[in-house]
């Protein structure tokens, strides 16, 4: 598991869930990880140390996106991390993980919500690209994570697809600007994930939520992990401007 050896990675949103199996995922390939959040100091920590047990190397970001000055205070300290981590300040992997969740029934939909959400979801992801083209290299990997409700509908979340919708857009756009460089940017969007959300632990609902995957059963944030990881290792070398359905096979042949 060594494909990523030499290579960086910054996975944001990283400090649980699937953005820290993923941060760990990378790590274990030999990637030198910087594992953000916005304010989970302890999850970041937890993540750092989950990979250094394991033998990789790890360090801390925290930057709160969605705010003025965002994007230049998490790679402020991206480049801090670098200098004293790596043997080189350039970024081979970002991973757009970080997100805010907007479930919310339309009617109580506010602009200020829909702001919050966009400022987080997609113009933060779109700014962070930008930003880490001057200091990627060739071959560099760019990964999205969106959601499988671009897909199908469920109207309590019809801004948080919105707002996913648009960071496939970043996908799409820059897989083709990107090309002659070699970097490529693609799409993964997972269905349900057991993150360990607390509404999550009520038997009724986990049942009925596993039945909506063709497996019958929530995803855990290593099987998305494990997607993003072969995007970012060499064997991914000819997939870009892609869609990844890493649903579990969620809604095949069912209506909401």
């Amino acid at each position: 598991m060594s494909g990523l050896r030499n290579k960086t990675a910054l996975v944001t949103g990283s400090s649980r869930g699937i953005g820290k199996a993923t941060a760990v995922r990378l790590a274990l390939a030999g990637a030198v990880v910087a594992v953000h959040s916005g304010t989970d100091t302890e999850g970041v920590g937890e993540t750092v140390r989950a990979i250094e047990e394991a033998g990789g190397r790890a360090f801390p970001v925290l930057a709160e996106l969605g705010v003025p000055g965002d994007v230049e205070t998490l790679f402020e300290g991206l480049r801090v991390g670098l200098k004293e981590h790596s043997d080189r300040v350039e970024l081979d992997i970002l991973v757009n993980n970080a997100a805010v969740l907007g479930t919310v029934v339309p009617e109580d939909l506010t602009p200020e919500h829909f702001d919050r959400l966009m400022a987080v979801n997609a113009k933060a992801p779109l700014f962070l690209v930008l930003r880490a083209l001057p200091m990627m290299p060739g071959g560099g990997r760019i990964i999205n994570i969106s959601t499988g409700l671009t897909r199908f509908a469920n109207p309590p979340e019809v801004a948080h697809a919105m707002t996913k919708a648009a960071l496939e857009m970043i996908t799409l756009h820059f897989a083709r600007h990107l090309g002659s460089r070699g970097i490529t940017v693609n799409t993964v969007a997972p269905g349900v994930v057991d993150t360990g959300d607390l509404f999550r632990a009520d038997p009724a609902l986990r049942a009925a939520l596993s039945g909506l995957s063709a497996f019958g059963r929530l995803g855990e944030p290593e099987d998305i992990s494990e997607v993003v990881a072969f995007l970012a290792a060499p064997e991914g070398r000819w997939i870009t401007g892609a869609w990844i359905d890493a649903t579990g096979g969620t809604m095949l042949g069912q209506t909401l």
